[in-house]
Parts: C-alpha cells; structure tokens; sequence
C-alpha cells in the first residue's frame, strides 16, 4: 500500500474515559458525546483538520469507542475517506500475546508510531478530543517553521483566578517557554496550554522512545514529554490563540459551552460558511411547532415536536416536548421525550432518556457555585417516573426511577 508522504499528520487523543461526565461517558467515549444539537464534541477538531487542510488523522480510542468508530465511519461527513490519508481509527493493539492498554498520552503515541511513519511527515499536530473551539492550525504550522521550533504549543490566556487549573507555560519576550508549571498554586503568567502540540517528529520521536524507557515515567506529553524537551534545551514556543476555546470535561463546563451557542457575545458561532463545522447527520424531517408552543432564544434541530414552552435551551433531532411541559436553560439530547406537564431547568438529559408526565428536573441556577454550575443530569436511556423530582446536581442513571 503507497502512503504519500504529508507534511503534517494529526494525531486525536480520544481515549479519555471522561469519568467527570458522569452517566452521560457510561457507555460512550467523551468525543462522541452529543454537542450543540446535531454535532459531537469529536466534529471541532476532525472539522478543524480538513479546514486547516490537514487530511491524516489517526483517532487513538480506547475507553468504550464503538459509538466513537460507528460516528466516524469512513470518514466522510468530513471529507476524511480518500486513498491517500484520510481518517484511521487506531485502537491500543495486540503485540503478541500482550496487548496493552494506552498507558498515557505519550504512550498512545509511541505504540503508534509505526502509523505515523507510514506517511513519513516532518510534523506531528496532537490534539485532544474534548474541546470546543474553531481554529486553523496551518497558522500554527507556519509559526512553528518560521521559528524552526522542536514543539510549538497553542497557549490561550485564562483568567488570573482560573490559571491554577490549567498547565501554563511561562515564556520569554520571544514566546520561546522557559518553563512549564502544571497546575501551579501561584501562576506567573496566564499562558494555559490548550493540548495542542505541533512537534518536529524525528524529534518527538527520540522523546517517545526515551520515555517509553523511563519506567517511573506516566507517560505523559504535560508531565514527561514537554518537561524533558525544555531539561534538554530543545526550541519550545508557545503559540497564542485569540477566539473561542472550551474544554468540556466536567457536566458544569459542558452544558456551559451549549448555552454559549445561545449568546452572541460568547465568540462561540456555528454556522460560519468559512468554518464549517462538519457532522455525521441524519435525515429527519422538518420540526413540528404546535399552536402553543413558546420557542425564546432556543436552537431547535430537525425532526423535534415542540408542543410546550422552551426558553434558552438546546434541543436536539427527534426530540419531544409535550404539551405544557417546561424546558429553561438545558442542553436536550437526541431521541429525548419530555412528556407533558414536565418541568425540566438546568438540566442535561442524555439521549434517549424519558421524562414522565408532571415530572419536575433540575431548578433555576442563579450562578455557578466555586465556579461549577449545580447542572442536574438524567442519563441516556433512563426513565424518569411521572410526577417524580430530580434535585439540583442529581445525576440519574439508566434503569426507572421512582
């Protein structure tokens, strides 16, 4: 099989078991978790690649990916299936009678690295598959060869109060880092690192190597990787980010970025004709609105059946809501059926799920608390019983609830 060389091969960790996501990663990898009614978190970056004209990608997955492969398929909702690169789905595999779990994201890497030099590309862009944003990393390349750096990572500056969550890259005049603090208690600067690397590969490689080696290593880019690039003296720049980033790990920082979609000053806007972000959609019909439906400040997607009030909420295909039923301030997963007379605020309700006639989910938030929202999660699939309460911050499992 001819593989053309490519300048540049991307590499999406998405393996992640995003145990902070609670029921809704139960049974699906994080990337492919439902976002902004028709997309999934994984459409950012595989949008973001063909955009930037970056067309190989290898999807390192792991942790529950059959929804993941099935989503991606041949890769065509993002122009990905071409003979020449493309998108490749690259499960940890068998060596041998051992095979072995990706034991960190430099590992995922390293056990790929025969993959990646199939294409025998001078560059390596690593991305990670649970954020929301827009953002050509051509621009990123351009600068990473222009300062002929070994690793250039996307910075993007975080509030004073928010850069102890983040790993932060303190830099020179030049934007060349001197040092990278991991969740530092007193940040220097507020340079958070976005988990978005280009690195020269031969480069890139001898450090997987090595650290494969190190058998006190966790093999990973932010403690091990990038630490001993900067030990060794090798050109590490950071690369600045202007526009919107999100990452959506946590319940409170996932329904946020859908609201987001719902606020114009947010910076967050998806249908741009000059950044498409591309998604695997299904064909439904029109949605239906009855005659006393109130629809304020909502994204409704195809193939719903509004016969109630929905105010400031995401409602996915093929979603019910039945009549007086109250939807505020949620994020409306696919397949979702809100029988009438629930009431459901600040709540995400995970596909599929049931909300009982008379049933109340979820209150008003008037803000977050220590900078979490108290979101109220039904997961996929459950059921919730007529007339029954979910308290705020409750988080309901598959399986009937009373």
């Amino acid at each position: 099989m001819l593989h053309n060389n490519k300048e540049c091969v991307a590499m999406l960790l998405a393996g992640g078991q995003g145990t902070r996501l609670g029921v809704l990663t139960k049974d699906t990898a994080k990337p492919a978790v439902p976002f902004g009614g028709k997309y999934r978190i994984i459409d950012f970056p595989l949008s973001n690649c063909i955009n930037s004209g970056i067309d190989t990608i290898g999807v390192l997955t792991q942790y529950q990916p059959f929804d993941l492969n099935q989503y991606i398929g041949n890769g065509q909702p993002w122009d990905l299936d071409r003979l020449n690169g493309g998108v490749y789905v690259l499960p940890p595999y068998m060596r041998g009678k051992s095979g072995e779990w990706y034991k960190g994201t430099a590992n995922a890497i390293y056990q790929n690295i025969a993959f990646i030099d199939k294409f025998m590309p001078e560059y390596v862009l690593i991305l990670s598959g649970d954020h929301i944003y827009k953002m050509d990393y051509s621009e990123m390349l351009a600068a990473h060869k222009k300062r002929n750096a070994d690793c250039t990572i996307a910075v993007i500056d975080v509030p004073k109060e928010e850069a102890s969550r983040f790993g932060i890259m303190n830099t020179n005049p030049d934007g060349s880092v001197y040092e990278f603090e991991e969740k530092p208690k007193k940040p220097k600067s507020t340079n958070a690192s976005m988990g978005i690397y280009i690195f020269t590969w031969e480069k890139l490689k001898k450090y997987l190597v090595s650290d494969e080696e190190d058998k006190n290593s966790e093999n990973d880019f932010g403690k091990n990787i990038i630490p001993n690039m900067l030990n060794a003296g090798e050109k590490l720049f950071a690369y600045d980010f202007k526009g919107y980033w999100k990452d959506v790990g946590t319940i409170s920082s996932l329904w946020e970025a859908n609201m987001d979609l719902l606020d114009t000053k947010s910076g967050l806007v998806l249908n741009d004709d000059k950044w498409k972000i591309y998604a695997r959609s299904t064909a439904e019909p029109p949605h239906f609105t009855g005659d006393k439906a109130v629809i304020k400040n909502s994204l409704i997607t195809e193939g719903c059946s509004i016969l109630g009030s929905v105010t400031n909420s995401i409602i996915s295909p093929s979603v019910v809501v039945g009549e007086n039923a109250v939807v505020e301030d949620c994020t409306i997963m696919p397949g979702v059926i809100i029988q009438d007379g629930a009431v459901v605020k600040h709540s995400i309700i995970g596909a599929g799920a049931v909300i009982g006639s008379g049933a109340v989910v979820g209150e008003t938030q008037k803000e977050p608390v220590a900078g979490e929202w108290q979101i109220t999660v039904v997961g996929p699939n459950a059921i919730v019983q007529p007339k029954a309460k979910v308290p705020v911050n409750a988080m309901i499992d598959g399986g009937e609830l009373a």
